[in-house]
Formats: C-alpha cells, sequence, structure tokens
C-alpha cells in the first residue's frame, strides 16, 4: 500500500546510474536532495536534482517519461533493485518521496536486459517490445463498423479477462524482474487479449506463434515460473496468462504441424 501524503519535508541521496552512450562503461553518481516535499513523485524529485546539476554546469540525468500518470509505461526505472520501486501495483512515476526516509540513500538504475540496451543513463531502447507486437499482437480481419463488432456477443468472464490482459502498458518491469529476462507476462497479455474475443480468433494460431517465436528471436529469455514478473507489474497482470499462453501456443504447433499449409487459415478452438 502506497503511504498516505503529508506535509513532511526530508532529505535523501540518489545513487543514479550514468552512462554516457549504449557502447560506454557506467558508474553510479550519488546526488543528494535536501528538504523535499514528501508528496512529490518520483520523477518530480529527479527533476528537482536535474534543476541543481544544471545550475552548476553539469549534464543533467536522462531519463524517460511521458504521462506521468502511470498509463504509458514509459518511466521503468529500477528504484533500490525493484522495477518500478517498493510498492505493488504502480509506475515509478506513481511512486512518491513519501515512500522513503528521511536519510536514505535511493539507487536508480536502468531496466536491465540484454534486449533493453541502454540508450543513455536511465533510458533503455525497448523497441524489443514493439517487434513484439507487430509480429502478430493485432486483428486483421474485417469485422465491419463498430456497431457491428459490438454486436458479437463475448460471455462475460472472457470480456473481463481480456479487459485484464490489456491492462498491459508494455513497461517491460516483468523483464527486469525477470532472473531470466523472459517476456512471457508481456507476449500473454498481449496474445491473450486479442485471443479470448471472437474477432481475433481466425488469427489466434498465427498470432500466439509469431509472437512467441519472435521474442524468442530477439534474446529474451525462458519462463521457469517465479512469478516475478506478476509481482513488479504496475497493472497486476496475473501469471494464470503465462498459462493460458502455454496451452495456445502447444495447441497451435499441434495444429500448424497437422494441417495441409494450404489450409492452415491460423484459427484457434
Amino acid at each position: 500500500m502506497v503511504a498516505e501524503a503529508s506535509n513532511k519535508t526530508i532529505s535523501v541521496t540518489l545513487r543514479v546510474w550514468r552512462q554516457a552512450g549504449p557502447n560506454q562503461p557506467g558508474r553510479f553518481v550519488d546526488y543528494t536532495a535536501k528538504d523535499l516535499n514528501t508528496n512529490m513523485s518520483f520523477l518530480e524529485l529527479l527533476d528537482v536534482i536535474n534543476d541543481d546539476i544544471t545550475r552548476g554546469g553539469g549534464e543533467p540525468i536522462a531519463f524517460a517519461h511521458d504521462c506521468r500518470e502511470g498509463i504509458c509505461g514509459t518511466c521503468s526505472l529500477v528504484i533500490d533493485g525493484k522495477p518500478h520501486g517498493p510498492h505493488r501495483g504502480v509506475a515509478s512515476c506513481q511512486t512518491y518521496v513519501r515512500s522513503f526516509e528521511d536519510g536514505a540513500v535511493i539507487t536508480v538504475e536502468p531496466f536491465r536486459a540484454r534486449p533493453f540496451p541502454v540508450v543513455k543513463d536511465l533510458v533503455t531502447d525497448r523497441a524489443a517490445f514493439d517487434k513484439i507486437q507487430q509480429s502478430g499482437g493485432y486483428i486483421s480481419v474485417r469485422t465491419g463498423a463498430a456497431p457491428d463488432a459490438n454486436a458479437i456477443a463475448v460471455p462475460k468472464e472472457d470480456a473481463e479477462l481480456a479487459m485484464d490482459a490489456a491492462a498491459c502498458i508494455g513497461c517491460g518491469a516483468c523483464v527486469a524482474a525477470c532472473k531470466n529476462a523472459s517476456a512471457m507476462l508481456f507476449v500473454a497479455a498481449k496474445v491473450s487479449h486479442l485471443g479470448l474475443v471472437p474477432q481475433g480468433q481466425p488469427e489466434r494460431d498465427k498470432r500466439v506463434l509469431a509472437m512467441v517465436n519472435t521474442a524468442d528471436a530477439l534474446g529474451f529469455g525462458s519462463c521457469t515460473n517465479q512469478y516475478e514478473c506478476s509481482a513488479a507489474c504496475p497493472k497486476l497482470i496475473s501469471h494464470d496468462f503465462i498459462a493460458r499462453l502455454n496451452r495456445d501456443y502447444i495447441g497451435a504447433t499441434f495444429r500448424t504441424a497437422f494441417t495441409p499449409a494450404s489450409a492452415n487459415t491460423g484459427g484457434g478452438a
């Protein structure tokens, strides 16, 4: 649970990973911020430190951000060894200074995974997720206009599960938390939210095979069911979706192997 808001001020030291570029050596550098309003977000804390660095003529810390509302997944930081920080179900931008004790030394580093190379400082290139999505995370069959598509009945349980899976914001915390740098939770969410609705059925087999195989080709590791992924997910995506993905992948592999190429439309049961 996130700590309640207060009007206290505290001082902290941030031990931040600084790296000038993808092929440059990196190191931790300490920065002290004093008299911080505890209602400040973690990204605002970085803004304060960057203001101090800039006034001193230094190079500000590079970090990624966009919405700052826990929607876009851009603000991907490892804070004290945990993707997005100490609390469950929140992104880095929803972590507040009140989460830390006065005088705390907070270690901040980028997501660590081979498929997420460091661009600069705390910024990583997560284009690998885009490539997985582009390989099959879409519906290309025609379903008519919105009223026609909405007229297709979907069981309530399936609709709710599909919405749960669709909550994934693609931040990559699941990869950063996994000792194998597995992308299985991300892939499972993207496969499942389409595979649970009628519009996603014609391409169900093709989708799961393409997305899993693309993740493997990009260098993501295998899943060994440690469930660190779901624990770190800011949207609390359940690891149960990984079991669903495995069933879909095995079924698709079997159907593809025993169906002539000319007759294989990619449909799933």
